[in-house]
């Protein structure tokens, strides 16, 4: 694996090293090993996938506060995706501050976001599956989320205008009427 920084602190794009050959290819696409020289999670708590019909899904943006917080490995293992990580720390230098990247199922890159930070994404094509290795487990009263167009963040989402939600990421507050754990690191 091929681990590249972000302008985010902790925040991560993570590429294959494809082994080619006249079968086809393999690469690993987690390794306790590199994540821990890292200082990332050697162990996922959960795995998770989301099936998205159409273009424009978005999803987003969602986070758990402490001390029940969350990192995510998220990986396109069908069609395509804008994957987002939005730093909602607020001691950090880059609080928020956005970073995204292309995911799709033919480049084979994931994007780790750690805690602290939101996590959302729109598909770009219909029909697009979305992997999650989730470290820290679901705790239904510790999710909060932020709106995905609060202008506090300046998200440049690639369909804005396409923009498909379900009515509880519709109905999520902007950054100022939300309640972001303020003692997170």
């Amino acid at each position: 694996m091929k681990f590249t920084p972000t302008k985010l602190a902790g925040v991560w794009l993570v590429d294959l090293e494809r082994r080619e050959d006249e079968r086809g290819w393999f690469a690993r696409t987690w390794c306790a090993e590199e994540f821990a020289a890292r200082g990332l999670p050697t162990a996922f708590s959960q795995c998770s996938a989301s099936f998205n019909q159409r273009r424009g899904t978005l999803r987003g943006m969602h986070y758990q506060i402490a001390p029940h917080e969350e990192a995510k490995l998220v990986r396109c293992v069908r069609g395509a995706l804008f994957d987002v990580a939005l730093d909602l720390r607020p001691a950090s230098a880059t609080f928020k501050q956005w970073v995204g990247a292309e995911l799709t199922a033919e480049n084979g890159r994931a994007l780790f976001i750690p805690e602290g930070c939101a996590h959302g994404f729109q598909t770009l094509v219909d029909d697009t599956e979305v992997f999650y290795q989730i470290a820290g487990a679901y705790h239904p009263a510790s999710g909060r989320g932020v709106r995905w167009d609060d202008l506090a963040f300046g998200i440049q989402w690639p369909c804005p205008h396409e923009a498909t939600l379900s009515p509880r990421d519709a109905a999520l507050p902007v950054l100022s009427t939300s309640t972001v754990q303020r003692d997170s690191p």
